[in-house]
C-alpha cells in the first residue's frame, strides 16, 4: 500500500488525497468497522427523535474525533521521518517490516483474526457522552475498537508518511483517510440512508486490502532485492502485459474466493493473489520509473563536480536524494525526466549527494551541512565559483518553476 500511495502522489496531491479518502471507505466496509456505523449513529442521536440537522453535526464531530486522532499519528509519523527514512537503509529494518505487512496480510485473508479484548472494547465504547463533546470523543476512540482492520491500511499510510517528512501534509492525508471511514456515518446521520446487510462481500473487501499489503512488502523488500526495482518498464506495452495479470489474477479468484474453502478454491485464490500482486507491483513501479529519454550525466563525488563546474565555467544542480525518499522519487518523475527541464540540465554540472546511508558515510554530513539541506528531498544549483545561488526543497516543484530556477542560476 506504501508504493500505491507513492504512485497516487506522483500523479499529484489531489490525486494522494483521493486514494487515502477511498483507502477509508474501503476500511469502513470491513467486518471491524460497518457493524459499528449504525450503532455509534444511533447512540449520538440519529435515530432517537433528534432532528437530521442536528445528528448530522453530531456525526460531524465524531467523525472530527477519528480525524484528529489520525492525523496526529500522521504529524508524528512526518517528524520522525528522518530517523525513519535512514532506518529503511538497513536490511535488518527492510526484512522485519515486509514480514510484518505479509503478516497483515494473512490476517486479512482470514488466517487468524486481530481483535481488542472484549472488556478493552466496552470500556472503550463508554468514553463519550451526550452532545458534541461527547462526540468527539466517541470518534477519539472509535479508531481504537475498530484497530484490527484500520491497522494494516493504516500502517502503510504512515509508511508513506513518514518518507515525506512534511507534519502538515501528515496530518491532513491522514485526516483525509479519516474522513472516508466517516462518510457512511454522515451518510446515515444526515440522510437516514440505510446500509445494505453485512455478508461475504465484506471478505473481498479484506482480500482488496491483504493484496495492497502484499505490494507493500515487495516495496520494502526491493531496497534490499535489486530484481524487485528491476521488475519495470517505460513502454505502454509493459503496463498493458501487467494490467493484463491482474485481470487474469481477479479473474481467477484472487478477490471473489476465500481460503475457508476446498482445496481447489484455495490452490485457485493463492494463485490470484500471486497474480494480482505481481502484476499491481509492476505497474507501480512502471508509475514510478522516469520515461524521459535523455540520460543525465550525474556526478557522485562533490570534488570531481566543483572541479568539473570550474573548468567548464557552468553552475552545479545539486540533487540531495535517497532511495527511500519517494517525495525524491516523485521529483525525478516530474521534473528532471521531462524533455524540456532534461534538455536545459545538460547545460550544468549534475552532482547527485545519495543520503541513502548517511549515517554510514561520514561525507555525507559535511555536505549537507555546506548547502544547507536538511530534509530531502533538496535541491540546490551552485554557481561555478561554489556560491548557492537557487534553492528548492519542494518535491511538488512543477517543471516550468523548475525551468525558471535553472534559467534565474544561467544568468
Amino acid at each position: 500500500m506504501t508504493e500505491s500511495f507513492a504512485a497516487a502522489a506522483s500523479q499529484g496531491t489531489s490525486s494522494a488525497f483521493l486514494f487515502a479518502l477511498t483507502a477509508g471507505l474501503l476500511t469502513a466496509l470491513t467486518p471491524c468497522v460497518y457493524p459499528m456505523i449504525p450503532i455509534t449513529v444511533s447512540i449520538f442521536g440519529a435515530k432517537t427523535g433528534v432532528s437530521r440537522g442536528r445528528a448530522f453535526a453530531l456525526a460531524t464531530f465524531y467523525v472530527a474525533g477519528i480525524a484528529f486522532m489520525f492525523g496526529t499519528l500522521g504529524t508524528v509519523f512526518a517528524l520522525l521521518g528522518k530517523a525513519f527514512g535512514t532506518f529503511l537503509a538497513n536490511p535488518w529494518v527492510i526484512v522485519p517490516i515486509a514480514l510484518f505487512f505479509v503478516a497483515m496480510a494473512a490476517s486479512m485473508f482470514g488466517a487468524f483474526e486481530l481483535a481488542l479484548p472484549q472488556s478493552l472494547q466496552a470500556r472503550l465504547s463508554g468514553v463519550g457522552g451526550k452532545g458534541f463533546g461527547g462526540a468527539f470523543l466517541m470518534g477519539l476512540v472509535g479508531g481504537v475498537i475498530a484497530a484490527p482492520c484500520t491497522g494494516p491500511p493504516l500502517a502503510g499510510i504512515l509508511a508513506y508518511v513518514a518518507t515525506t517528512r512534511d507534519a502538515v501534509y501528515g496530518f491532513t492525508l491522514l485526516a483525509t483517510y479519516a474522513a472516508g471511514i466517516g462518510l457512511p456515518f454522515w451518510a446515515i446521520a444526515g440522510f437516514s440512508m440505510s446500509l445494505p446487510r453485512s455478508g461475504r462481500w465484506m471478505e473481498a473487501v479484506k482480500s482488496v486490502f491483504g493484496i495492497a499489503l502484499l505490494v507493500a512488502a515487495l516495496y520494502y523488500l526491493k531496497n534490499v532485492v535489486p530484481a524487485l526495482a528491476d521488475l519495470t518498464g517505460k513502454t505502454p506495452t509493459f503496463v498493458a502485459g501487467a494490467l493484463g495479470v491482474v485481470v487474469l489474477g481477479v479473474a481467477i479468484g484472487a478477490v471473489h474466493l476465500t481460503f475457508h474453502d476446498k482445496r481447489s478454491k484455495r490452490v485457485r485464490k493463492a494463485l490470484g493473489v500471486a497474480l494480482t500482486t505481481i502484476g499491481l507491483f509492476a505497474i507501480t513501479n512502471y508509475v514510478l520509473t522516469p520515461k524521459g529519454d535523455i540520460a543525465l550525466a550525474w556526478h557522485h563525488s562533490e570534488k570531481e563536480a566543483l572541479l568539473a563546474a570550474r573548468v567548464e565555467g557552468r553552475p552545479m544542480v545539486v540533487d540531495f536524494a535517497a532511495d527511500w525518499c519517494l517525495p525524491c522519487k516523485e521529483l525525478e518523475l516530474n521534473v528532471f525526466s521531462k524533455p524540456e527541464v532534461a534538455t536545459e540540465m545538460q547545460k550544468f554540472t549534475l552532482l547527485k549527494v545519495d543520503c541513502t546511508k548517511e549515517d554510514d558515510d561520514p561525507e555525507i554530513a559535511p555536505i549537507k551541512k555546506k548547502y544547507d539541506a536538511d530534509t530531502l528531498p533538496a535541491v540546490r544549483i551552485v554557481s561555478p565559483d561554489g556560491r548557492v545561488v537557487a534553492r528548492t526543497d519542494d518535491g511538488a516543484i512543477k517543471p516550468d518553476e523548475f525551468l525558471k530556477l535553472l534559467a534565474a542560476a544561467r544568468s
